[in-house]
């Protein structure tokens, strides 16, 4: 699956994706409209059980509005319209459901790591990454649930684990290509890629949870930063 299962946060009085404004009070709808499109791809490939996804979505949406700790069980189970027995039928416990959700955001990260390495031009891949990496970090419902999966990951070794090893993998990729460029002669060497590259991404997320907290969209401050991480890396 090369896409998490989302739902939009009710936080703040309006957020903006691209051109389209939602409002605090259209945000439920509209994530229950995505989770389901999103959610039928999913069991088309016939990977995850529907009442597996209905549970996870039921467990973000929860997970967004309310936090992961504020949210319990009987709140997930209640969202899905589904027993507390049947959801400890698929999860064991609200830790290992997000540790599930985890895995999710980890094949999303993947997909981005995979488009690293296509074509032959380092150049052309990274600016593409940061474009659609940037747009991904800067849309709400990813930044909020971006959040919620690092604090709970400092916290809980179980979905540390799977937090980094998804962060590390993304970290790689985009090592491997500046490390192409380098070869190519467009990037400059340097002794840590790897550090290179985990700052680049630090400034896309951070850019990202900037835009959540004001609550708008900019694209030419995005701009402004992507040219300045393709200064910094410039042969």
């Amino acid at each position: 699956m090369n896409e998490r299962i989302r739902a939009k946060s009710q936080a703040g009085e309006h957020k903006r994706e691209g051109n389209a404004e939602v409002t605090a009070q259209e945000a439920p709808q509209k994530a229950l409209q995505k989770a389901t499109h999103e959610a039928a791809g999913v069991m088309a490939e016939g990977k995850v059980h529907p009442r597996k996804l209905e549970i996870v979505q039921a467990a973000i949406a929860c997970f967004l509005e309310r936090g992961f700790h504020q949210t319990g069980v009987r709140d997930i189970a209640e969202r899905a319209g589904i027993s507390l027995g049947n959801l400890y039928n698929h999860f064991k416990s609200k830790d290992a459901l997000l540790a599930y959700i985890a895995e999710l955001d980890g094949a999303e990260l993947a997909a981005f790591g995979r488009a690293l390495s296509e074509g032959e031009d380092p150049r052309a891949a990274l600016a593409g990454f940061m474009a659609e990496y940037g747009a991904y970090a800067c849309r709400p419902e990813n930044a909020l649930l971006g959040v919620e999966l690092l604090a709970e990951a400092l916290r809980n070794p179980s979905v540390g684990t799977v937090f980094e090893r998804h962060r590390r993998g993304l970290v790689g990729a985009l090592a491997g290509c500046l490390e192409a460029g380098a070869d190519s002669g467009v990037f400059a060497r340097c002794d840590d890629m790897r550090g290179v590259a985990s700052l680049m991404l630090d400034a896309l997320e951070g850019y990202g949870l900037r835009r959540l907290q004001e609550g708008t969209a900019d694209a030419p401050s995005f701009e402004a930063l992507c040219a300045v991480l393709m200064r910094g890396v410039r042969a």
